[in-house]
């Protein structure tokens, strides 16, 4: 037996043209096909209920359904009558019992809600409608998603990537310049082809950015911890810089202390900065004479005095 297509978006059949609409967009965003991949269930729930509102959202229609011309399966309630009277079959269309004319289009939303095809009468004038199987509509192709890890630093500049489709063959990706760790690219027709001529799916894919290191993303800017020698923070100098657009040189302070923050303009994401912060690194071998000279200095000023903990 054919759904009621009140049934199928739960509403009573007093149910305003807000209150269809409404049930409507709650259950075709719970069964679209692309928040169901893969699910031929959802798939036909969702064909279900976008026939049901094409039925009752339309108000000719729905007073043809309510008045009782047709039942649920998509049949007249009365027989035909001869020509010309309520219920023949002229034009291709045929009336119901009330006289209202039946369409083609009504036919096709027949074909969609309960599976069946009105034909034209056949042999005479009390010949009774044909049901036929309609052809299978056309369907768009399944999506198809995909995981790709980048390094921070191919997240910052931008970078093409290829991945291997489960046909084999390869499918390239370009990624986007400070695209951020959780962002779904979407390939528009890179997914499975589509059924009875319909277009294919998308590509789907989650872009995870891997941690680095020394770099770190803070918005449009990024942070780094720049490794330094002892002599390099007591004499100052020019250091050199590797950062994800190229290298830069970079001025230090004599008497710079680890955890200073030097700031590059420009060189982060999109116009952002680099911030810098220098860390002082000491050999694992501490020669004797360096030994020596540290020891020689006297009345250092304790850097602890104003930890106010």
């Amino acid at each position: 037996m054919a759904k009621d297509p009140y049934k199928i978006l739960g509403v009573r059949k007093t149910a305003s043209e807000k209150d269809i609409k409404k049930a409507y967009r709650a259950l075709a965003k719970k069964w679209h096909p692309d928040k169901n991949p893969d699910n031929a269930k959802a798939a036909e729930r969702f064909k279900e209920i976008s026939a049901a509102n094409t039925l009752l959202s339309d108000k000719d229609l729905r007073a043809q359904y309510d008045s009782g011309g047709i039942d649920a399966s998509g049949q007249q309630q009365h027989p035909f009558s001869g020509r010309g009277g309520p219920g023949s079959t002229m034009g291709g269309g045929f009336r119901t019992a009330s006289g209202a004319q039946m369409s083609g289009d009504m036919s096709d939303l027949f074909a969609s809600l309960f599976g069946m095809q009105m034909g034209g009468a056949r042999g005479g004038s009390n010949s009774r409608p044909q049901f036929r199987r309609p052809a299978p509509p056309p369907q768009k192709g399944a999506d198809i998603r995909y995981s790709l890890a980048v390094s921070l630093p191919e997240a910052v500049k931008g970078v093409t990537k290829q991945v291997r489709m489960g046909d084999g063959g390869q499918l390239k990706i370009k990624i986007p310049e400070g695209v951020k760790d959780g962002t779904t690219l979407r390939l528009r027709a890179k997914g499975q082809g589509g059924l009875n001529g319909g277009p294919p799916g998308d590509a789907k894919v989650n872009i995870s950015v891997k941690p680095h290191k020394y770099l770190r993303r803070d918005g449009s800017n990024l942070r780094m911890d720049l490794p330094i020698t002892l002599q390099e923070a007591v004499l100052g100098g020019k250091v050199n810089v590797p950062t994800p657009k190229g290298d830069v040189t970079l001025s230090i302070g004599p008497g710079s202390s680890s955890g200073k923050v030097l700031r590059l303009k420009g060189k982060g994401i999109k116009g952002g900065d680099l911030l810098v912060r220098l860390m002082i690194v000491l050999p694992e071998k501490l020669g004797e004479d360096l030994k020596d000279c540290l020891k020689s200095w006297e009345n250092q000023p304790d850097p602890r005095t104003n930890m106010n903990i």
